[in-house]
């Protein structure tokens, strides 16, 4: 079986030996990729950012496929086309039963090693070995394509439950810090929500031009302030979504607030001494909240919107390329030369599947 695996900071390849997974638990399904993603997430190890991830850690954790097996608990059918949700949790603790999956006490994610939970190999490899399959993967509607659905594993669950947890009211101005692919859906779901006005801001020109295209509004980050104000009629934004994960886009988002206001952190936080501007949240009255993605938990809301081309996660990609082509795949994505990657598993050489 074919895979991409992490080899050390900046160096990944494309395996052909990797063993084929088999059912092991009466929860376990074996799905074979048709498409699967890169993810922002993924270029903390490729940078050498993650010090303690595993070599030899199979990569990805959005994926799309079909069922070829799976143990007796899980309720599908061999040929049954699923998402998977890249937060893998049990589905029967008192965390789950709260719909807080990223709490379950055995929660892990896709192709992360050790990171969050125990390794498990990830979705960029032709099969993939899903453990709690009933809970973690969910069917994708005939009538949707693997693209569209793809997202709903990661980046647009994490936008829609961001949106989610800034409570948003139709008419609200939002604002949005960081217009890479999380802040990208995130803005969309804004708009589904009914948001008056989405304003984007980003450091990247290209990024900019992006979600110009999708009909945000786009703003580099000194004007974002101004920007909100103007939208609101001086009101100011009644949430900032910071979709970056950096101490500086933090002290943005916060600063863009309006009064009263609820600032949601989806960028992954690791400082230990961010400088908080705590001055500003205490005065305007803020409500600040970090926010996981979570799609076992909201993926039933996203099928609809989806459904009803209310968000069009398609937009965000730059990129399809085969599996054979991950390594190169991975140079893109590292430089900024690709926005959003799906790869497709391709066959070998001699027109067989490997």
């Amino acid at each position: 079986m074919r895979g991409v695996v992490y080899r050390g900071p900046r160096s990944v390849e494309l395996v052909d030996d990797l063993p084929e997974p088999r059912v092991s638990h009466r929860r376990d399904a074996v799905v074979p990729v048709s498409a699967t993603a890169m993810c922002g997430t993924d270029l903390h190890p490729y940078r050498g950012e993650i010090p303690a991830f595993e070599p030899g850690t199979v990569l990805g954790h959005e994926f799309v496929g079909t069922i070829v097996d799976a143990g007796e608990e899980v309720p599908v059918n061999a040929g049954d086309r699923v998402v998977a949700s890249d937060v893998v949790a049990c589905g029967r603790c008192q965390a789950c039963a709260r719909g807080w999956h990223y709490q379950c006490p055995q929660v892990t994610l896709f192709g992360y090693s050790t990171v969050v939970g125990p390794s498990l190999p990830g979705g960029q490899a032709e099969f993939v070995r899903v453990p709690f399959a009933d809970t973690v993967l969910s069917p994708v509607p005939p009538e949707l394509t693997d693209e569209e659905v793809l997202f709903v594993g990661d980046i647009l669950s994490t936008g829609y439950g961001a949106v989610a947890a800034a409570g948003l009211a139709p008419g609200d101005v939002v604002g949005v810090v960081g217009g890479g692919p999380v802040g990208l859906c995130a803005a969309m779901c804004a708009r589904a929500a009914g948001a008056s006005a989405v304003v984007v801001a980003d450091t990247d020109p290209s990024r900019r031009e992006h979600a110009d295209s999708l009909g945000f509004v786009s703003v580099a980050p000194e004007a974002f302030g101004t920007e909100l104000a103007r939208a609101s009629d001086k009101v100011g934004a009644r949430a900032v979504i910071e979709a970056v994960g950096s101490d500086a886009a933090l002290r943005l988002a916060v600063e863009g607030a309006g009064p009263r206001s609820t600032v949601v952190a989806v960028g992954a936080h690791h400082s230990l001494e961010t400088p908080f501007p705590a001055g500003t949240a205490f005065a305007h009255e803020l409500t600040v909240r970090f926010v996981v993605g979570d799609p076992i938990a909201v993926r039933e809301h996203l099928i609809p919107l989806l459904r009803a081309k209310l968000i069009d996660p398609v937009s965000l990609i730059s990129h399809r390329l085969p599996l054979s082509d991950a390594v190169h795949a991975y140079d893109l994505f590292d430089r900024r030369a690709a926005s959003k990657v799906v790869l497709t598993i391709d066959s070998d050489p001699l027109g067989e599947p490997s």
